[in-house]
This record gives structure tokens, C-alpha cells and sequence, in this order.
């Protein structure tokens, strides 16, 4: 059974940066579509960036293209996403989210498509804090 385990998530300033790391247990990233959703207090939840480690599909959501990466590492089974120049705006519960690559698509906007809830997995979700 997948599972995702995140860290990397903390208080941060305005204009600093930090790496967001979740490991999968029990299925290969090279099956997967996977990435990250984030959900600030009072906002619908939202797409951050996805991958699709067999292809190397990539899409990130307008609010964060050109000040991040997202990026995987086979040997760690781990996937990352560099987040960096912050905003007050990216303040924010970050989940990673997995979905076996044959039903699940990385979406334009960054957003892990598929049934996640059926063949695939959440994290446990992280904060994220940019404030000086």
C-alpha cells in the first residue's frame, strides 16, 4: 500500500526558500504521477506542481512558475520541490498527493489528476509559513 511521507516545511521569510521533500513507501516513483496540492485557511485547496517520473511531464500552477522545481530522485524513491523568492502568499498546508501513472495525469495547472482517494495516496501534510 502507498504510502507519502513529507518534511521540509516551516517558517520561512519573504524572499527565502525551502525544500519540500515526500518519500514513497511501497510503489516507485516511475509508476507514479505525483505532486504536491496546498490549501491556505479560507481558500479552496489548490495544484502546486506535479510530475510524471516515467515521461518527465512537468506542470506548475501560475502562482508559483519561475520560482520553483519540482524534481525526483530514483535512488530515494523521493520526490522534492524547491520553492524559492516566497511570498506572505504561499503561507499554506502543502500535501504531497500520488495516483498510479496508468489513471492519473499531471495537470496543467500542477494539479495530480486521478482517483487519488482509489489508486493512489495523500500525505499527511505540511505547514508552510512566509513571514518576517
Amino acid at each position: 500500500q502507498l504510502q507519502l511521507v513529507e518534511s521540509g516545511g516551516g517558517l520561512v521569510q519573504p524572499g527565502g526558500s525551502l525544500r519540500l521533500s515526500c518519500a514513497a513507501i511501497g510503489s516507485t516513483l516511475d509508476s507514479l504521477v505525483i505532486g504536491w496540492y496546498r490549501q491556505a485557511p479560507g481558500k479552496k485547496r489548490e495544484g502546486v506542481s506535479c510530475i510524471r517520473s516515467k515521461s518527465g511531464e512537468i506542470n506548475y500552477a501560475d502562482s508559483v512558475k519561475g520560482r520553483s522545481t519540482i524534481s525526483i530522485d530514483n535512488a530515494k524513491n523521493t520526490m522534492y520541490l524547491q520553492m524559492n523568492n516566497l511570498k506572505s502568499e504561499d503561507t499554506a498546508t502543502y500535501t504531497c498527493a500520488a495516483v498510479q501513472a496508468t489513471v492519473g495525469l499531471c495537470g496543467q495547472r500542477g494539479v495530480v489528476a486521478g482517483a487519488i482517494n482509489d489508486f493512489g495516496a495523500w500525505g499527511q501534510g505540511i505547514q508552510v509559513t512566509v513571514s518576517s
